[in-house]
């Protein structure tokens, strides 16, 4: 079975069809640079490219930096303000000719990839994957059940919301090596265990595809810490399953 899945980043907007008996990419996925601002409809235009790239014309499911409940959009870190309050799923299913759109947020559809498909399959306990690009996103699992819209990328730390010191931009904004990125990463990790005390941290975004960089780097850490095994295409997966899952409900 092929879904189609979107997923909005704060850099770049990429999809692909997506082989959900295999949990892998049916094809090589689109990508477009994110519009700034990203505006609500701007991003729309942009995910109907990606679409529209492949001639699909069925169910899609869009991943979201950000709050996402009954698919409207609660909150806009690192995209336009213009999201919050929004809704959506409709603005992107007006956009895609009024065909089924499933919106979720980006950590949580990567989470549910990752425990279903990659590093996180059949791990009990608490689990906890983090996205690591533009900002931290974060999805929280206890024996494989989700915590919906954690956010834990915006806790404060040391004075700053994390996201800001321990992101993937943030190492590129400062030009940090990667052993004073992986201290500050080690900071953050040390303060979320304290709160969450995970038995497994599963670490994605692009940045899950060179985990010889800094992982060795990292060290104090009582959880076992794993790169992302479907890395960087793991939202786009888990928004696929999203609009499977939605489009089943609607039947």
């Amino acid at each position: 079975m092929q879904i189609f899945g979107v997923d909005i980043g704060g850099s770049g907007i990429k999809g692909a069809p997506v082989d959900l008996a295999r949990g892998e990419l049916a094809q090589e996925r689109h990508k477009v640079l994110t519009p700034h601002p990203a505006t609500p409809e701007g991003v729309a235009g942009c995910v109907a490219e990606v679409v529209g790239a492949f001639s699909w014309d069925g169910p899609v499911g869009v991943t979201f930096p950000g709050v996402v409940t009954g698919g409207v959009t609660r909150t806009a870190a690192n995209v336009d303000p213009g999201w919050i309050g929004l809704d959506a799923a409709a603005l992107l299913s007006a956009r895609l000719g009024g065909r089924p759109v499933t919106v979720l947020n980006d950590a949580d559809a990567a989470g549910v990839a990752e425990m279903t498909y990659g590093a996180g399959r059949d791990v009990p306990g608490t689990v906890l994957l983090l996205t690591l690009g533009t900002g931290i996103g974060s999805a929280l699992f206890q024996d494989g059940r989700l915590v919906p819209n954690t956010e834990l990328g915006h806790l404060e730390l040391k004075g700053h919301d994390a996201e800001t010191r321990a992101s993937v931009k943030a190492k590129e904004d400062g030009d940090l090596s990667w052993e004073r990125w992986a201290h500050r990463l080690q900071r953050y990790l040390a303060h979320v265990e304290m709160l969450f005390s995970p038995d497994l941290f599963i670490l994605g975004g692009g940045v899950s595809r060179k985990p010889e960089k800094f992982l060795p780097l990292i060290k104090g850490i009582r959880a076992e810490i794993v790169p992302a095994k479907l890395q960087n295409n793991a939202g786009i997966v888990g928004a696929a399953m999203a609009a499977r899952d939605g489009a089943s409900a609607a039947q």
